[in-house]
This record gives C-alpha cells, sequence and structure tokens, in this order.
C-alpha cells in the first residue's frame, strides 16, 4: 500500500498563494489533486503522469485552474506538488491527494487524509 500524507494548506487572502505537498510511502509515476467543498461533490483539480520519459510530463488541469495552479512531481523524495497562484474565495476546500498503482487505471486507488485550503 501506498500512503499520502498532505501538508500545505491554510489561509489566506484572495490573490495569495499556497503550496501543497504530498509525500508518498511509495512511488507513484501517475498523481493527482482533488478538492472537495462543503455541499459540493468531489472534483478533479491537476494530475500528472511522470510514466513518460519526457522534459514536460502529460499533465491536466481543470479548467478553473487553468494558469493559475502548477502541479509537479519529484519521483526522487516521492513528492506530490501543487502551487496555487492567484486563489479566489472559491477554491475554498479540502485538497487531496491521490495516487494510481498503474497510470492505466481509471481510478485512484490510494488517497490521502486532505488538507484544508481557505481563501477569503
Amino acid at each position: 500500500d501506498v500512503q499520502l500524507v498532505e501538508s500545505g494548506g491554510g489561509s489566506v487572502q484572495a490573490g495569495g498563494s499556497l503550496n501543497l505537498s504530498c509525500l508518498a510511502s511509495g512511488s507513484s509515476l501517475c498523481m493527482g489533486w482533488f478538492r472537495q467543498a462543503p455541499g459540493k461533490e468531489r472534483e478533479g483539480v491537476a494530475s500528472i503522469d511522470t510514466s513518460i520519459d519526457t522534459s514536460s510530463h502529460n499533465t491536466y488541469y481543470a479548467d478553473s485552474v487553468k494558469g493559475r495552479f502548477t502541479i509537479s512531481q519529484d519521483n526522487t523524495n516521492n513528492t506530490l506538488y501543487l502551487q496555487m497562484n492567484s486563489l479566489k474565495p472559491e477554491d475554498t476546500a479540502m485538497y487531496y491527494c491521490a495516487a494510481k498503482t498503474f497510470c492505466y487505471l481509471t481510478q485512484y486507488n490510494y488517497w490521502g487524509q486532505g488538507t484544508q485550503v481557505t481563501v477569503s
């Protein structure tokens, strides 16, 4: 099993920045960030596929965060990051890190406990 531990959440004013980290107990080539606001369904924020050996790994961003958030992964220390800039109140949510055992899986099978992000 892979255990995921998120950190870096907090409270910021609109326009501010936060950098979330997710430390994995094992390696995973395909990881992602999700978020869930109170009363709303969980939504995918960003994902990355580092199984492709290129200088720029395949990344996906939700339209609502494109141009503001950047996902990256350091496989040398099994850490996933989410740099969040120009934060908006609607970004307020619990942010979860997720990982797949294999990239071809359609569902993520490992999840962290989440880190709260509050934008006022």
